[in-house]
């Protein structure tokens, strides 16, 4: 099966051999003749995902194939100055701020709090893996069809303020931090290909990006008042 699809401002064709990846990207999809990336997945590539995937889950071969077109497409958009960063993001009043941590912290909780308390000045970007590009402008964030099992994201590019890494505590309290302090859970949440040339290259955008925007920890019990202790911290209020 073969769909044409535009992901972070690029035309990317996707040749699969089940269709659910197709359906899962399909608020994206466009007509254009000339990809700028072909991403085309085998037999051979699904076997590759069921090996390096958690033996306690066995999921179905279109879902392997899911995770393999995420991976290749990864992989590809380096050569845009794109990279794949696991957080949730959302935008509020044409800046996006991204909250990252390790799984089960609170991610989605928090940026979910945005919304709750900030009303309609908040759009959900991406709740899990968006995509982040790097050039001399600074940093934008994309939303992307790769969203979380709750699946909510937009569609849109928006400039990336700030992002923020998040701690469990038992009081709401937000401050800046240096990015010799920030960088290794930064690094822990990028997606690294295994290449060494794809490695290099990410590691260049990572390194370009602590330089681009603005970095923050967030101590927060996951109360409403964390939102607003969160955003006033990142606008100097």
């Amino acid at each position: 099966m073969i769909g044409t699809y535009k992901i972070a401002d690029q035309i990317v064709r996707i040749e699969s051999i089940y269709p659910r990846i197709h359906e899962y990207c399909k608020g994206y999809g466009l007509e254009a003749d000339t990809p700028d990336i072909v991403v085309k997945t085998t037999p051979e590539d699904i076997e590759y995902e069921k090996a390096h995937g958690s033996e306690e889950y066995n999921f179905t071969d279109d879902y392997y194939e899911e995770l393999a077109v995420h991976r290749k497409l990864s992989t590809e958009m380096l050569a845009y100055n794109t990279f794949l960063f696991h957080g949730s993001c959302i935008a509020m009043d044409g800046e996006a701020y991204i909250f990252t941590a390790p799984s089960g912290t609170g991610k989605s909780t928090h940026a979910r709090l945005w919304r709750e308390c900030f009303g309609d000045r908040v759009v959900m970007v991406n709740d899990d893996k968006p995509y982040i590009r790097v050039d001399e402008n600074g940093a934008v964030v994309y939303g992307t069809p790769f969203n979380g099992k709750h699946r909510l994201g937009t569609d849109i590019c928006v400039p990336l303020k700030a992002i923020c890494l998040i701690k469990r505590g038992e009081k709401n309290e937000i401050a800046s931090v240096e990015k010799n302090e920030a960088y290794p859970l930064l690094l822990q949440q990028t997606y690294r290909p295994q290449g060494a040339e794809g490695l290099a290259k990410t590691l260049e955008l990572l390194d370009r990006l602590t330089f681009s925007v603005e970095l923050y920890k967030l101590n927060c019990n996951m109360e409403p008042d964390a939102a607003r202790v969160s955003y006033e911290g990142m606008n100097g209020k």
